[in-house]
């Protein structure tokens, strides 16, 4: 694993323990047979339990039965797990950052009782309703309403590209109550409820070994003591979509370390003119040495964020900046050791290309690298392009 900077020495014992459990684990686990999931399009649901018995499920929040680790445990655990598969860690993220995390901040006591223990041991598994047909980087749009109809709400409308969506027990639904004009609230939504539907998404390229579903709510009636009570408006998703997309900037420099470690075995192996391995070449060694630059420059920038979340100064435009440029990183990794491997490494043979069509996603989803540039202009200048 590339770390040229030597940025380990920064952890503590406990997260380097972190570090190395999960990084057996994925290889024991997870690396012999995700190959075949991403080539057959299923999820490996028998490891649902182990990821959960070894803590990682919401493992940096604090109480219920939760791990409580540092910020920076927490995205070392993400590394590892999407140096397995982004499927993988999406699974883990959603789960922790986008249903677990809005309970554990915004939840009342009972939810959090009822809710975070059973998912902290993965016997409740939660999906995040926001993104719709029609609306994903703006989700302010959303169509999706929730009528208040006395003791209870009755909610209406469509959520898409929904991780986890046919495993969850659990949606966590966002609508705006009383109409489209209405204020976004956050709703806990059994998905045995009657009028709640999940339909599974096929026939995609990208993140073929994770579950991804539409949501489809018909006359769903759920009772008041559903709603999120401590956040309103906007600021709920928003809180989650920061929670999350820190967990990727971590998790993407696992993918670009597969990638990575994997173009480099080849290339010193692989014989080409003279008899020399092809790492032997300037143009190969270029590519290894610009790669190893910007690996370089993804930790450091996601170890900085999680040391100010861990000070509480981190700001989202913080979070857009590291996911931003990560993701970009580990793109222009995956593409490059593919270019490295030639025609082998369009083969699941090999890691790359797997990785490769998953970033395309993940590089999409949780704010795309145009809406996080967007976010940092404004930062920058004060004015709101997209506005």
């Amino acid at each position: 694993m590339p770390d040229f900077f030597n940025i380990a020495r920064h952890f503590t014992p406990e997260e380097r323990h972190v570090r190395d459990t999960v990084r057996a684990f994925v290889d024991a686990r997870v690396l012999p047979t995700i190959g075949d999931h991403f080539e057959k399009g299923t999820f490996p649901k028998e490891l649902i339990s182990e990821i959960a018995e070894l803590g990682l499920l919401g493992c940096n929040l604090k109480g219920y039965g939760c791990a409580g680790l540092s910020e920076v445990g927490y995205g070392l655990a993400m590394q590892e797990l999407e140096r397995g598969d982004s499927g993988i860690r999406s699974f883990a993220s959603v789960q922790g950052g986008l249903v677990m995390y809005p309970i554990h901040a915004f939840g009342s006591d009972a939810q959090k009782e009822h809710y975070l223990p059973k998912m902290a041991k993965g016997e409740i598994i939660g999906c995040f309703g926001l993104t719709e047909p029609d609306y994903g980087s703006n989700p302010a749009g959303m169509r999706t309403v929730a009528i208040d109809d006395g003791d209870s709400y009755v909610l209406n409308g469509t959520k898409r590209w929904i991780t986890n969506g046919n495993l969850a027990q659990v949606a966590l639904v966002w609508a705006k109550v009383g109409g489209v004009n209405g204020e976004v609230r956050g709703f806990l939504v059994p998905t045995e409820t009657k009028g709640f539907e999940a339909q599974l998404i096929h026939k995609k390229m990208s993140l073929r070994a994770s579950v991804t579903s539409e949501l489809i709510l018909e006359d769903v009636r759920v009772p008041k003591d559903a709603i999120l009570p401590n956040v309103r408006g906007m600021k709920g998703p928003l809180a989650c979509l920061t929670s999350a997309r820190f967990g990727i900037a971590w998790g993407v420099i696992g993918s670009a370390n597969a990638c990575f470690d994997s173009a480099l075995d080849y290339a010193k192996n692989r014989v080409q003119f003279a008899g020399k391995p092809i790492a032997s070449h300037q143009l190969v060694q270029a590519k290894f040495a610009e790669m190893l630059t910007q690996i370089s420059n993804a930790q450091l920038q996601a170890l900085e964020c999680a040391r100010l979340k861990e000070e509480k100064t981190l700001r989202p435009q913080h979070v857009s900046m590291v996911k931003r440029n990560n993701v970009r990183m580990a793109l222009e990794t995956a593409r490059v050791c593919r270019d490295i491997l030639g025609g082998n490494g369009i083969t699941l043979e090999y890691p790359i290309m797997r990785h490769l069509c998953n970033l395309e996603t993940v590089s999409t989803y949780e704010g795309t690298h145009d809406i996080h540039t967007l976010i940092l202009g404004q930062d920058v200048t004060g004015i709101a392009a997209y506005e």
